[in-house]
């Protein structure tokens, strides 16, 4: 069996006034994962981080960036597209969730748009609004600011997390990603 490794030394990673943040501003630790929506693995992933969120809403924040990858998931950058409408209405984290959890409903349609407006609608957002922003260029350029942060950082699959700036690898279970978070609180505790 692997060990959860680190790949590198920390790095820093600035949190940004855009970024998608789930948890509280102060707490001590961050994971950061880079995910494309229509990813198997990112979806697989999904219901452990939320679990992690849940066990340490104190001491972690999430944060989610977009690292669409169009070149084998062609619904993946209208996926990101449709999350960051959402959260130009508040609701970024409901259209997330929304997306991992029907992400077979989805991903595999030719043109999920009518999809990604059913699911706006049963969030709560205005449709109209979310078609017009959809297509708008402010939300394609945000999805490009989190691409060209990954880029920067050496992505190159999905999910990618780095835990307080250590990029993380053969990270397999619940409890594993639970260890990890544990130490790098105990860690900051004692400083």
């Amino acid at each position: 069996m692997n060990t959860p490794t680190v790949e590198n030394a920390s790095v820093a990673i600035d949190l940004t006034s855009e970024d998608h943040i789930e948890g509280k501003q102060e707490a001590a630790v961050t994971l950061i994962e880079y995910g494309d929506f229509q990813c198997p693995a990112c979806a697989a992933y999904y219901p452990l981080i939320k679990q992690l969120h849940g066990d340490f809403p104190d001491n972690l924040k999430v944060v989610f960036r977009h690292y669409p990858l169009t070149q084998i998931h062609k619904n993946a950058h209208p996926a990101a597209r449709s999350a960051e409408a959402a959260n130009l209405q508040g609701k970024f984290w409901e259209m997330h969730d929304k997306l991992y959890e029907q992400q077979e409903e989805w991903s595999n349609l030719g043109d999920p748009k009518d999809k990604f407006v059913e699911y706006a609608d049963s969030i709560g957002l205005d449709k109209d609004k979310f078609l017009e922003d959809y297509d708008s260029q402010t939300v394609k350029d945000r999805i490009a600011v989190d691409i060209t942060s990954g880029d920067r950082l050496g992505v190159n699959a999905t999910p990618t997390f780095y835990l307080d700036g250590v990029k993380l690898s053969s990270v397999k279970s619940y409890q594993e990603f639970k260890d990890m978070v544990i130490r790098e609180i105990q860690s900051k505790a004692s400083q």
